[in-house]
This record gives structure tokens, C-alpha cells and sequence, in this order.
């Protein structure tokens, strides 16, 4: 133990966000940092932690320039927290702010702090448009100039291609195919069809819509630059609408944009705490973050890019000695409705849990009834590095409301890795 004898239960208090909106629409204005900002400060504000110094705040975004290598702290130090509060920077792909949320919950469980924010961003609209090596040379070589006609000699050599710029690529950099194209390969391998894709796509939409209109979302949404709900959602989806959509990613595909997580701005955040802090303070535990795990595959050698959560997920209920069927919620991100199918059908497939999980019995199926009741990334987006802090902040408000039980949590990232954890109440 680097502090405590005896790890604490971590309490987690709730979340907010701001409104997840489509890119390049209502946050087209504004970067990470004021997005980032904005969630920081809807929780300070939402627990009264004005002045507040906390543990930690971990938080970090996929897409960032690199100015903003410092993003926690320069967020949080205009979230209305006590400037003595540290921040901490953390990527990894789509799975940012859960693993956010499982790092504040070590240290917390640890005793090295009593309580701590854990968050995500992510802006397409604002990018990071960069220039070729070249360009860069040129400008460094004036800038180290020491007179003048040294600092414009440089210039001499600029030609039209250095003035291409280098957008961030959708590109996995090992095989060159876009997330969307690798899905497409873990469809045909495990024959997910359209019409099951488009099903848990408009399930999606309808849980999302539903949770809306019943208020469920009022607590834990902003309102953020002249935006009031998630502008993805689409209550008058349907199936015969869905089935009208092309293919998005082959010609023979069956992943449209109706079934696939749109591109997204937005951001979200999550308190996370010891109990005792929390009863000091007169705050309501809503659940407590029990496990977390992480894993990854090998994307390059044959095995689906975004198929790491079916590997995380058993090994974590090794850990907990639970089955796959004693949850009462499954939140499991929706980058595509075909990798949740995928996933599911793993956990069912005698074949892949005894060769590939060393299982002597599949984990099973899952109660769907029971599956992103309050909708997902296809219907609420996903701004790739806030997913988890809204899931987290989703599903501890569900618990919360029905006084007790247990949910499992799931998301698949870039780069054949995946982060799973459980909450309980």
C-alpha cells in the first residue's frame, strides 16, 4: 500500500455534463478547454464545492492540440475549485474518462485522497490541423535565426506542398482501415446482420428519447451555449427509415450512419469520493466503483479491433466472482451497434470463451431489457474521451433511483483495447 492498510469502499456522488452536439454545429466556437470547463464547473457547482480543494482532477481529450498538454488544470482552474487542486492529463482513446474515473477511484481506495473529479472532452470542430516536417523546419530555422536576413533566407525554399495540412486521421496507423471499415470486418466474422444493427440502433434512440421526455436527464445535463439537450437523438427514428441509410464505411456493408455513433462535441464529469468525505460534507453516495479493468487484443493479428471488452469484461468477473448475468443494468458504448452485437455474441459462443477465454462454459446471454435503458453513444453521441464519465454519472443515477443492485460497464477504444468496470449499490 502506498498509503492505507485497508482499502476504502469509493463512493461515487454523481456527474454532470453539457449537452453532446453534433460537430461542427453549436460548439463550433469553443475548444476543449472551455468545454472541459464548462462540465468541471456544472459539478462544482451542482455539489457546492466552490473554493473546494480536491485530491485530484483527471480528465484529458482524444483530439488536442498541443498547447493543451496541461488540459485538467487550465480546466479546472476556471471551474470555481480552489486553485490548490492538481489536475492530471490521461488518454486512452474512447475509454479516457472511465479510466479517468478508475484512477481517482485508486486513489481514493487507497486513502492518497479523499475526493477527486474524474472527466473527458472532445471536439471534432476544433482539430488539430497541423503542417508537414518540412514547413516545420523551415520555421524553426528562422525562428533560431540571429539576424534578419537569416530569419527570411529559410522562406526562400517554402513551395506549394508545405502549405498541405495534415488533418487527424480515422485511421487505425498499424493497418491503415478506419474504425468503421474494421467493424465491418467483425460483422461478417460474426455474421451480424442490418437489420439487428438497425434494431439496437432505434432501441437506442427510443431509450434516449424516453429518458428525455421522463426528465431523467435534467439533472444531470447543462445547458451550454444556447444548447439544451443532445442534438442527436432522434425520437421519430424508425426502422423503415433506418433501412433507407447507405452503407458508410463498404458498399456491401451493412454500418450506416444510422447505426453508427455519430461525430460529436461535447464533455462530461464525474465526483468521485471516500464515504467519510461525503458525509462530512452532507452528500448522497449514489453507488460505489467496485472494479475496473482494462485489456487489449491484437487488432493486427487477426482478432476485431474493437472486440477487448470481451476479454476485460470475463477477467473482471473473475475478479469479483460474478456472473455475466448478475447485473441489473449493462451499459456497454455504442461506437457501433455492430460491436455491441459482436460482443454480445461472444459472450454467448461456447467456441470463443473455451478457446479464446479458456472458459469451460460461455458466460451467456443478457437480459437486452436490461441494456442502455437510457440510450447510447448511436443515439446521444460520443465525444470520444467524455463517453465514460457519462456513463458513469448515467449509471449511478440509475442505481441511486432504484436503492439497490449492480451494473456492468463497457467500452471499446481505438487501438484493440477496452475498459470495463462494475458499480454497485
Amino acid at each position: 500500500m502506498l498509503v492505507g492498510s485497508q482499502p476504502r469502499r469509493v463512493a461515487v456522488i454523481g456527474g454532470a455534463r453539457i449537452p453532446f452536439a453534433r460537430a461542427h454545429g453549436a460548439y463550433a466556437s469553443v475548444g476543449n478547454q472551455e468545454m472541459l470547463t464548462a462540465s468541471l464547473k456544472a459539478v462544482v457547482d451542482k455539489y457546492g464545492l466552490q473554493g473546494v480543494r480536491l485530491g485530484d482532477v483527471v480528465a484529458g481529450a482524444v483530439m488536442k492540440h498541443s498547447s493543451q498538454w496541461n488540459l485538467a488544470r487550465e480546466a479546472l482552474l476556471d471551474s470555481g475549485l480552489a486553485p490548490e487542486t492538481p489536475g492530471l492529463d490521461v488518454q486512452r482513446a474512447c475509454g479516457t474518462s472511465i479510466e479517468a474515473a478508475i484512477v481517482v477511484a485508486n486513489k481514493v481506495a487507497l486513502g492518497q485522497i479523499d475526493a477527486g473529479i474524474a472527466g473527458g472532452v472532445d471536439t471534432v470542430s476544433d482539430p488539430p490541423v497541423v503542417f508537414g516536417k518540412g514547413y516545420q523546419q523551415i520555421l524553426l530555422r528562422a525562428h533560431a535565426a540571429k539576424s534578419f536576413g537569416a530569419r527570411i533566407a529559410p522562406f526562400l525554399g517554402l513551395r506549394p506542398r508545405h502549405f498541405k495540412p495534415h488533418f487527424p486521421g480515422v485511421g487505425e496507423p498499424r493497418t491503415g482501415l478506419s474504425m468503421g471499415q474494421h467493424t465491418e470486418q467483425m460483422a461478417r466474422t460474426w455474421q451480424i446482420s442490418r437489420a439487428d444493427q438497425d434494431a439496437l440502433a432505434l432501441a437506442s434512440h427510443q431509450n434516449a428519447s424516453r429518458a428525455w421526455a421522463e426528465g431523467f436527464m435534467a439533472d444531470l445535463v447543462v445547458p451550454y451555449l444556447g444548447l439544451a439537450t443532445d442534438n442527436n437523438v432522434r425520437a421519430d427514428s424508425s426502422l423503415e427509415k433506418l433501412a433507407k441509410l447507405r452503407p458508410s464505411f463498404a458498399k456491401d456493408g451493412t454500418l450506416t450512419a444510422g447505426n453508427s455513433t455519430p461525430m460529436t462535441d461535447g464533455s462530461a464529469a464525474v465526483l468521485l469520493a471516500s464515504e467519510d468525505w461525503a458525509r462530512s460534507r452532507g452528500l448522497d453516495v449514489q453507488a460505489y466503483l467496485t472494479y475496473g479493468k482494462a485489456a487489449a487484443v491484437d487488432f493486427v493479428g487477426g482478432e476485431g479491433l474493437l472486440m477487448a471488452p470481451a476479454y476485460a469484461v470475463p477477467r473482471m468477473l473473475a475478479d469479483a466472482g460474478l456472473t455475466l448475468q448478475d447485473f441489473d443494468y449493462y451499459e456497454i458504448h455504442e461506437a457501433f451497434a455492430a460491436q455491441v452485437l459482436c460482443t454480445l455474441k461472444a459472450w454467448e459462443s461456447e467456441k470463443f470463451c473455451r478457446e479464446r477465454l479458456g472458459l469451460a462454459n460461455p458466460l451467456g446471454s443478457i437480459d437486452r431489457a436490461k441494456l442502455n435503458v437510457k440510450g447510447s453513444s448511436v443515439a446521444v453521441g460520443h465525444p470520444f474521451a467524455a463517453t465514460g464519465a457519462r456513463i458513469v454519472a448515467t449509471l449511478a443515477k440509475l442505481l441511486a433511483r432504484r436503492g439497490s443492485g449492480r451494473g456492468l460497464i463497457s467500452v471499446c477504444t481505438a487501438g484493440g483495447m477496452g475498459v470495463t468496470a462494475i458499480m454497485e449499490r
